[in-house]
């Protein structure tokens, strides 16, 4: 009986110190995300990166995202009514970060509709139509194309000409250097007054989110 008792205090003691040493652990790696975040801090936004939104907003959420990521999809509205919800108290900063087979071409593709003043537009569109063009987390640009066409809101032969400027790649390239620095491996990854979603759910974004407004 003794040999139990002292065998259920050695458990509960065990118990406690792991307990104890995982919370110390979380604690550490917390604070290096957030150091990291902070040290990094001008690999956030850089001169090419598109800007939504109120330049002065009081909250600046950063996304690194990939078009043919199916997270960064189902998020893509969510966050645009959590703008809306908080209207002109958040700009939005898209980064890329084409992790998905074939989503580089994509993101040349987005890139290009900004001389057509049309970025937005596509990129809805693009997320809407996501489950027509990516096949096994594969993006296929040719089947994008169709939708575009269809779409009939872009100048098909300028975009085609627009996608072969070099300076694209260089985008691209400083992106997903920046999305190393930063830690953001994963998509869609956010930053919120430069301040990392640690824990990854819509609730805990939107909580990020209120603590900085």
């Amino acid at each position: 009986m003794q040999n139990k008792k002292v065998l259920g205090i050695s458990i509960v003691i065990l118990l406690v110190l792991f307990l104890g040493v995982s919370y110390i652990y979380k604690n550490q790696q917390s604070q290096a995300v957030l150091l990291n975040a902070k040290v990094n801090n001008s690999a956030l936004v850089r001169e090419h990166s598109i800007v939504i939104g109120n330049e002065k907003a009081k909250v600046e959420l950063v996304e690194f995202f990939d078009p043919a990521c199916e997270t960064c999809a189902m998020f893509h509205p969510l966050v645009k009514e959590i703008m809306k919800e908080n209207e002109g108290n958040i700009k939005l900063v898209l980064r890329y970060a084409p992790f998905h087979a074939g989503s580089a071409d994509v993101v040349r593709m987005l890139e290009a509709t900004r001389k057509q003043g049309q970025f937005m537009k596509t990129l809805d569109l693009v997320f809407l139509t996501q489950r027509i063009w990516t096949i096994n987390h594969t993006a296929d640009l040719n089947k994008l194309w169709g939708v575009l066409i269809q779409s009939g809101h872009l100048d098909m032969d300028k975009l085609v000409d627009d996608m072969k400027n070099p300076e694209i790649d260089k985008i691209i390239k400083q992106d997903l250097a920046d999305a190393k620095v930063l830690e953001a491996n994963k998509t869609p990854s956010y930053f919120v007054n430069g301040k990392p979603l640690e824990v990854f759910s819509l609730e805990h974004l939107k909580a990020l989110i209120k603590s900085e407004l």
